[in-house]
């Protein structure tokens, strides 16, 4: 069980690795249009920082088979998945706002008079899809696949911490 732990972690990482970039090739804070970001810098580093050391504090583990490792690993996991928590609930009113898109370009409003145009600058989503902060580039599929493997990894750490599955 604590070979899948390990597999399942490294997964996890992945997809939290492509989002990542994501995130970074469009917080272009220069770009003019952008939307500020909602994840917080000092938020994410922390989330990257600790899944990498927990991933190190597993792989330790794995190596020797110190059980204070292994719990070590555990609280570490804590800390991710809470800041992956507060990352989730600050990314889903992004989510909810790309999804609010209203796809009709700013050019197709130019004939209809200043009345118009005034109106379609009001309306959320009308215009440059670029209003939307970096995390809003998320593929859903790729969100929920990083938290569904988050908890499955916590569950396989905790279990294997316990001593379920032999060691």
């Amino acid at each position: 069980m604590r070979f899948v732990a390990l597999i399942v972690w490294f997964v996890t990482a992945l997809w939290g690795l492509y989002m990542l970039a994501v995130w970074l090739i469009e917080n272009d804070a220069t770009r003019k249009g952008t939307a500020a970001s909602r994840l917080p810098l000092p938020v994410i580093l922390a989330h990257v920082t600790f899944a990498v050391t927990g991933l190190v504090v597993w792989v330790a583990y794995l190596l020797v088979d110190r059980p204070v490792l292994a719990w070590t690993a555990v609280g570490i996991l804590v800390a991710i998945a809470l800041l992956g928590l507060t990352m989730f609930a600050r990314w889903i009113p992004v989510y909810r706002m790309a999804d609010d898109e209203v796809s009709v370009p700013m050019a197709a409003m130019s004939g209809g008079g200043p009345a118009i145009q005034q109106a379609a600058q009001s309306v959320p989503g009308v215009g440059s899809l670029r209003e939307l902060p970096a995390e809003g580039s998320f593929p859903l599929l790729i969100v929920l696949a990083h938290g569904v493997f988050a908890v499955s990894t916590v569950v396989l750490v905790v279990l294997t911490a316990l001593g379920v599955g032999g060691s």
